[in-house]
């Protein structure tokens, strides 16, 4: 697979780098705005991959555009007015970034993940079948594997520095961390968010079986969805026709780079290892379908 068209890290000289997260670039625009440029890089295990996946940056930033404007009646959100081309000023560099990059408020993130779960499956069906319970919440027994859950469970995690995992905490070790009442209307906020996107997904013959998302705010408290939306890179997108309880189904998301990465004799630590062009080709081609899919785009 030719990768000589993907973006693997961006560089902006008139702006300055705040940092590079797994995907993305992050560039001060001024005090009230940043710019994110979301790059082809492609992580698993919390490791980047050597290997780009060329439209990769710009299928995630589609599909996050339209689940910020469906979703803003629940929830304001990160994005402005502004476009690439008000603080990039040089057309050549403008062009590579204009469908993959997005000027957003300058927003205080919250120190947690709001992972919010509708299917047993992962680390959660994992939990389960050790302890009964998901994340310390309870479940009936008999549940199998991929088994739509009872309701829908909201399982936060701890930000993890670089290089490190995320930790799964409990709803009290949130309100110690954010205080009770932003605790709550993120929990809600996210169940919510979750419920009326899995009902469209289902729709178009797409099951979310879980997702993470990511809060900030502003200066006054208020709270803003921000980061990326319901991507195959923060999610778990099952076709609706390859779905079948007490198996792992086949997933539009990085679970198909996962299963081939656990083939291989590697312990889950940087650097990670190169993955053959057919891997590369067909994680690109499902993130394309699940845009397709997802948004009729």
């Amino acid at each position: 697979m030719d990768t000589g068209d993907a973006l693997f890290e961006s560089s902006i000289p008139d702006l300055p780098l705040i940092g590079r997260g797994k995907v993305r670039d992050i560039y001060s625009v001024d005090d009230n705005h940043l710019l994110i440029v979301t790059t082809d890089r492609l992580s698993a295990y919390d490791v980047v991959m050597p290997d780009p996946i060329p439209g990769k940056g710009e299928v995630l930033t589609k599909i996050s555009l339209f689940w910020f404007r469906m979703l803003r009646d629940i929830i304001d959100n990160q994005l402005t007015d502004l476009s690439v081309a008000d603080v990039v000023h040089d057309a050549e560099l403008r062009e590579t970034l204009k469908t993959r990059s997005l000027v957003v408020k300058r927003l205080k993130p919250l120190p947690i993940e709001a992972v919010v779960r509708g299917y047993l499956i992962g680390s959660g069906w994992k939990d389960y079948r050790d302890t009964g319970r998901v994340c310390g919440i309870d479940l009936p027994e008999g549940l199998r594997q991929a088994e739509k859950l009872p309701k829908t469970l909201f399982t936060p995690a701890s930000k993890a520095e670089a290089g490190e995992h995320d930790e799964n905490i409990d709803f009290d070790e949130v309100v110690e961390l954010i205080g009770e009442k932003l605790a709550a209307r993120v929990r809600d906020v996210s169940i919510e968010i979750y419920e009326r996107a899995a009902g469209y997904a289902l729709q178009r013959g797409i099951i979310i079986a879980d997702t993470k998302f990511e809060f900030g705010t502003d200066e006054t408290g208020r709270l803003y969805l921000i980061d990326e939306v319901l991507t195959p890179d923060s999610s778990r997108f099952w076709p609706v026709d390859g779905y079948e309880v007490g198996t792992s189904p086949p997933s539009y998301d990085k679970q198909f780079v996962r299963d081939s990465l656990e083939t291989l004799d590697w312990d889950k630590t940087p650097p990670g290892p190169e993955l053959p062009a057919e891997i590369l080709e067909k994680t690109r081609d499902k993130y394309r379908e699940a845009l397709q899919r997802m948004t009729a785009a």
